[in-house]
Order: structure tokens, then C-alpha cells, then sequence
């Protein structure tokens, strides 16, 4: 088995969040911005907490912090298209989870990237690392494929 990444399916995610592309998304190749895709990476990320009731940004004691994220690309997305992100949680510790995020173009059922993203957990008043609140875990585990 080579050591190749290969794209993702849409059956590989429990969560799936669509997006729509912007005008100014595109760079003046005519496909979306590389550094866009981090972007569509921490927004799906930060919805699915929202959207649970596990993350108020303004209020919340315990927040996550963003250490590591990489993304590999397979294939262009462009302005108009939709995008749907799947996401699932693919490591969780103590303090922090990792993610993996496909990016899918339109219905297409293969990724057009595949994203990495890590959150470590602290207390907002410290910036000190923290156990993961349960009400937290909870949903990250829920992601776990």
C-alpha cells in the first residue's frame, strides 16, 4: 500500500455542512483561493460547536485553539460552486482533537481537498491547555468515525 492521500467519499462523514463560494473567493487563476480553504476548514469546525450549543465565541470559559492544519487538494472549486464540508473527529486526547475535513464540490461524491485541523482546548482566561468539557466531548465523540 503506497502512501498515498487519496480523496475522501461523502459516506465517510456524519456531518456534513454546505457552503457557498464567493465572488472574491476565486484568485486570478479562477479557482478558489488555497488560503480559502483553511478558511471553509475553521468555519466547518467552529458551526458544528456552535450548532450544538458547545461553543459560544464571545462567552465561552473553554475555547479551542487552532496548533495544526494542512490540506491536500485533488481538484479545483471555483465561484459559483457549492461547497460541502464533511467533517469528522479522527483523534480526540485529553486537550485536543483532531479533524478531518473533506471539501466537496457541488454533489460530487469525491473530495476535492481533504483538510487536517487541530484544536487544543483552554481556559479563555488563561490560554492554558484543559481537559475537553464533557458537554464537548460529547459532540467531538459523536464525530468519531
Amino acid at each position: 500500500m503506497s502512501g498515498k492521500i487519496r480523496p475522501s467519499h461523502r459516506d465517510q462523514y456524519r456531518c456534513l455542512i454546505p457552503m457557498q463560494t464567493r465572488w472574491s473567493d476565486n484568485d486570478s487563476y479562477g479557482h478558489v483561493n488555497n488560503v480559502v480553504y483553511y478558511s471553509y476548514f475553521d468555519t466547518a469546525v467552529n458551526h458544528n460547536l456552535i450548532r450544538h450549543g458547545v461553543l459560544d465565541i464571545a462567552h465561552s470559559a473553554v475555547i479551542g485553539l487552532v496548533i495544526e492544519t494542512k490540506c491536500t487538494y485533488f481538484s479545483s472549486i471555483s465561484f459559483p460552486d457549492s461547497v460541502t464540508a464533511g467533517l469528522k473527529v479522527i483523534n480526540l486526547g485529553n486537550s485536543s482533537a483532531r479533524y478531518e475535513i473533506g471539501l466537496f464540490r457541488n454533489e460530487a461524491d469525491e473530495a476535492s481537498a481533504l483538510g487536517e485541523f487541530v484544536h487544543v482546548y483552554v481556559e479563555r482566561a488563561t490560554n492554558r491547555p484543559v481537559s475537553i468539557p464533557d458537554e464537548v466531548r460529547e459532540v467531538l465523540q459523536s464525530l468519531a468515525f
